[in-house]
């Protein structure tokens, strides 16, 4: 599987949007590769009924068998596994969508501290001009946060703030999720179905 993307999850709330967007790409024969961190585990089983086990082996495990993935779509890195292929510019040449994205991690980045893969992965992006999506989950944003995103903006990567739209009319929370998603698959440049683009759903309306 040539293609993969790599789905950074931090400790920001919204772990919907993370889950719904590893399931879009894998609908789609998709690559996924996962980072977790520590405060995401936590976020995660607080938000969701999902309590992913520690080791990231097994948390490859519950992932495929939880997604009903294809053996060897998903795969999951520590934090600190310097040798995977998101490490280093030479290895692994996909996308890294960051989802969502604390603001530590925000700075993190825009600082290009690597401290860890997390870190790392979005850096080699960076100098590598490849793509780069932040989705911060984050209200109000101070001036330190939006300081942070211009200095990524300026850099090339993509600041996709998890604020869903309502021109759609959504009917539950998971229409809310699917917007963000819709909008992350769009700047993968990957055709999707969840949302209508604008003007579409008038158009099918006129019909």
């Amino acid at each position: 599987m040539s293609e993969r993307v790599l789905i950074a999850v931090t400790g920001a709330s919204g772990s919907a949007y993370a889950l719904g967007l590893a399931r879009a790409l894998l609908a789609q024969q998709v690559g996924v590769d996962f980072i977790i961190s520590k405060a995401a585990l936590l976020v995660l089983a607080t938000e969701t009924e999902l309590t992913l086990p520690p080791k990231p082996r097994a948390q490859a495990e519950f992932l495929t068998d939880y997604f009903s993935a294809t053996e060897g779509q998903i795969r999951v890195f520590g934090r600190e596994d310097w040798m995977a292929p998101w490490a280093s510019g030479s290895g692994q040449p996909g996308p890294v969508v960051i989802c969502p994205c604390s603001t530590g991690t925000l700075s993190a980045v825009a600082t290009g501290a690597s401290n860890n893969l997390i870190e790392r992965a979005a850096d080699v992006a960076l100098k590598e001009r490849r793509q780069l999506i932040l989705v911060p989950r984050e209200t109000p944003y101070s001036e330190i946060h939006l300081n942070n995103m211009l200095t990524l903006t300026r850099m090339g990567a993509v600041i996709l703030p998890a604020s869903p739209g309502f021109y759609h009319s959504p009917q539950s929370i998971d229409d809310l999720v699917k917007f963000i998603v819709a909008r992350i698959l769009n700047q993968l440049k990957l055709p999707q179905t969840l949302m209508p683009g604008w003007g579409e759903q008038a158009e099918t309306s006129n019909d």
